[in-house]
């Protein structure tokens, strides 16, 4: 699909078996996060799989990102799965007790098949 730079957030989409796979790179942050809810958007009503092996760092803006994500794919046809979160970044949906709302996966093939 495309690649979209906004500052230090880097993110790049694709379509793999009818399957939108969004692979952020940096930080997610208060100045990154419009651009991940631009490229979500994008795939309303599909799959979306969200490789975040990339993001070393992701603060409540991100985290607002995706769960607006989910809500979005919810009230749709669509599925939202992130996969090979970082630790750092696993501990945040930890502590914002979110890790058993979204669907996780350790791989991105763990996610795909999903």
């Amino acid at each position: 699909m495309a690649d979209n730079v906004l500052g230090p957030l880097s993110v790049s989409s694709r379509i793999v078996n009818d399957v939108v796979v969004i692979t952020p790179s940096g930080d997610i942050d208060l100045s990154g996060s419009p651009l991940l809810r631009q490229e979500l958007k994008k795939g309303q009503g599909k799959k979306i799989v969200v490789d975040l092996a990339g993001v070393p760092y992701m603060d409540s803006s991100g985290l607002a990102t995706l769960v607006e994500a989910m809500q979005a794919s919810r009230r749709g046809s669509g599925q939202l799965v992130l996969c090979n979160l970082s630790e750092r970044v696993r501990s945040i949906f930890a502590i914002a007790k979110l890790e058993t709302v979204f669907k996780l996966a350790a791989t991105l093939d763990d996610a795909m098949a999903k």
